[in-house]
């Protein structure tokens, strides 16, 4: 972050407004029309505004995104789920069940280069909003839409949501362990990749348009990209009808220590049974047991390898067995929380934590873009907005008089 000065914890800081730098960003003069909600959509478009696009987050007047309400918080509306996805954006509360507010909307995307939105598929069309009807006044836009399952087939009416995405997608079904039960994973893994897939969709059509001069159409669904994050192990599946686990590998797995965990993997590394036996100070090489012998027997008997292992990681601390494995080249790493690893000396020498003050909060610690340019590096710029806060600011830039304005508050179509 170059035009960022340095707090003293040695955390890069954000003034929190547009700097003359932000004009050579990549995306600098990109406007951007920005429904999105939740996590999907709000994660692509701000890497889109961290980059320079300027991003006009689009709220429901009084309630404003999902997320500004998911946990009970003392900051309210401004809580850190909805600031840890909506820097770098200017936000306008409309209401646009009225005519008056799907014109200023309309107003709004007459002038744009992207429409993004992640509703349930149909609902831009509702509003009024569909790829057909704004590209009839805008020919050069891009209409971006993240859903679910996408506008057609068995499933397109139901929302998109993460976990869902997961169960139906065959991800949530495999498990380290036959043991255990299917679970949810704890990370929103679906929202991110999915949004990361419509940012590069975005993009790709962007370019395009610097050829052609006319916009086009993105769709990304949840159910695709949870399907396209798994492509090695579906053209297994399709074509050799056999069911690829990457975790559970019989000579990986995570196992207790006296202190808490570590993960081994493995693999990569010639001879890994026999190294793992001497990182460990087995009395014996456990490939030249017969059941172990080679990949095939040890997959077959794997649940007694692992017990062997479990025993062993059980009798020492954490930094034992990571410096008895590294000994013997053997990929591996403690299992940390993410309160360590947000504290770790890694997180701080990449500059992934990033401090931006907020009006009404004061300072917000947050993680930075994890994209690295060595010339136009993302910048923090502006925190995420309070609900309304440009209404004003955004409607003059885009022919509103203060007359205008001025009614459409009274009418409670801004608020």
């Amino acid at each position: 972050m170059v035009e960022t000065p340095t707090a003293p914890s040695g955390v890069p800081t954000a003034r929190g407004a547009e700097t003359e730098s932000a004009r050579s960003l990549p995306l600098a003069g990109i406007k951007i029309v920005d429904f999105t909600q939740v996590f999907m959509g709000p994660s692509c478009t701000q890497l889109l505004g961290d980059f320079g696009a300027d991003v006009i987050k689009i709220e429901r007047p009084g309630s404003g995104d999902i997320s500004r309400n998911s946990f009970p918080d003392p900051d309210g509306k401004d809580n850190p789920i909805f600031l840890s996805i909506n820097r770098n954006k200017r936000g306008i509360s409309v209401d646009t069940r009225t005519a008056e507010g799907r014109e200023v909307i309309a107003q709004l995307i007459s002038g744009a280069d992207v429409v993004v939105s992640n509703f349930r598929a149909g609902v831009m069309e509702r509003m009024g909003f569909g790829y057909e009807e704004v590209r009839r006044t805008n020919p050069r836009i891009i209409w971006a839409s993240g859903t679910g399952f996408g506008p057609e087939g068995p499933y397109s009416h139901k929302g998109g949501q993460d976990a869902i995405a997961q169960a139906y997608s065959g991800v949530m079904w495999r498990r380290d362990r036959e043991d255990l039960p299917p679970s949810i994973y704890p990370t929103t893994l679906c929202d991110y990749i999915t949004g990361m897939h419509l940012l590069q969709g975005i993009l790709l059509a962007l370019r395009t348009r610097d050829t052609s001069g006319v916009g086009q159409k993105v769709e990304v669904t949840m159910y695709d990209s949870m399907l396209h994050l798994q492509m090695q192990e579906a053209c297994m599946q399709l074509n050799r009808g056999y069911e690829v686990n990457w975790g559970a590998m019989p000579l990986s797995g995570v196992f207790e220590t006296t202190d808490g965990a570590v993960c081994m993997v493995g693999g990569f590394t010639p001879d890994p049974l026999l190294r793992i036996s001497r990182a460990l100070g087995l009395d014996e090489d456990l490939t030249e047991r017969p059941e172990f012998a080679n990949l095939e027997r040890q997959f077959e008997n794997k649940p007694a390898l692992q017990a062997i292992f479990r025993e062993r990681f059980a009798t020492g601390s954490t930094a034992h067995w990571t410096e008895r494995l590294e000994g013997e080249d053997l990929l591996n790493a403690p299992v940390f929380t993410l309160e360590q690893t947000l504290a770790d000396e890694q997180t701080r020498v990449n500059g992934m934590i990033v401090e931006a003050e907020h009006p009404s909060v004061g300072r917000v610690r947050m993680l930075n873009a994890p994209i690295r340019l060595s010339e136009t590096p993302a910048s923090v710029r502006r925190v995420a907005p309070r609900l309304g806060e440009h209404n004003a600011e955004v409607l003059r830039e885009n022919g509103f008089d203060e007359e205008t304005i001025l009614r459409l508050q009274e009418l409670g179509v801004l608020r």
